[in-house]
């Protein structure tokens, strides 16, 4: 398994600093000497690399949206495989960590159903949708990252029940993805950004920091919410296209209440 140093060169990039390791992969903050940017290089453990990785970096550069984080450049260096993108400042998992006023949050929100709506659209399920995965940019930009797991699927898929525990759909967890899968995802992100607290097995209605919800949202928008996470699959937004377009039916309903209780 390749380990980089700080300051080490690498071909054209100088390594700056490791921001983390994964199921497969390490990545490193690196400066790219030529273009004079930052980046980030994701360099899977083993070499060569699976058709995992590489299904990964196919689907990446079809999924051409302003919200999804994009591929600038994928090879081999020093016998290693290299996927190269756009250096984020931060993932919204860190920046829930802080206060988020209703504002962003309602933006971030239509960003994170934008990238998995276009994703979609493209018959391309993320399978891994969780704050981890959404990187911010500058101005609030947020691009949905790592389609490492995703599927591609006219209707439903059978896998491994591959994905992070947590923020899995119940029959996504029981290795049946699909479109409907994400959607509950969806779900859970936003209703820990409007409670404050994560949901939790088995996902019972209300969820914990119900209360604060209430004080917060506009019945539609709990609505919206409770929709996106029920239980049974059929019972949700058929996927994140027709739940995107329920969100904008509903966004300044819920920004006129929240301006209201503030």
């Amino acid at each position: 398994m390749l380990q980089l140093r700080v300051r080490q060169k690498f071909d054209k990039y100088r390594i700056e600093k490791k921001l983390g390791e994964g199921g497969f992969a390490t990545v490193y903050q690196a400066l790219d000497t030529i273009e004079g940017i930052r980046v980030a290089l994701k360099i899977p453990y083993h070499s060569p690399v699976d058709e995992d990785v590489l299904r990964e970096v196919r689907l990446t550069a079809r999924l051409d949206h302003p919200n999804i984080l994009s591929l600038k450049y994928a090879a081999y260096i020093q016998d290693h495989f290299v996927i190269v993108t756009p250096l984020g400042e931060r993932t919204l998992s860190d920046r829930l960590r802080s206060r988020l006023n209703f504002v962003t949050m309602i933006d971030y929100i239509e960003q994170m159903l934008e990238a998995t709506a276009h994703a979609h659209r493209e018959k391309v399920m993320h399978c891994d949708i969780k704050p981890e995965n959404m990187i911010l940019f500058p101005q609030n930009v947020l691009r949905l990252a790592d389609f490492g797991l995703a599927k591609v699927s006219w209707r439903t898929v059978a896998s491994s029940g591959s994905g992070t525990l947590g923020y899995m759909a119940p029959e996504q967890a029981m290795g049946q993805a699909s479109f409907r899968s994400d959607v509950f995802s969806l779900g859970l992100i936003i209703c820990r950004m409007l409670s404050g607290e994560w949901p939790a097995w088995p996902y019972d209605w209300p969820p914990p920091g119900y209360a604060r919800i209430r004080r917060r949202a506009h019945a539609d928008l709990i609505q919206f919410v409770q929709k996106s996470m029920e239980f049974k699959p059929r019972d949700r937004y058929r996927d994140a296209d027709q739940m995107l377009n329920a969100f904008r039916r509903i966004k300044s309903r819920s920004l006129k209440f929240a301006s209201q209780q503030s």
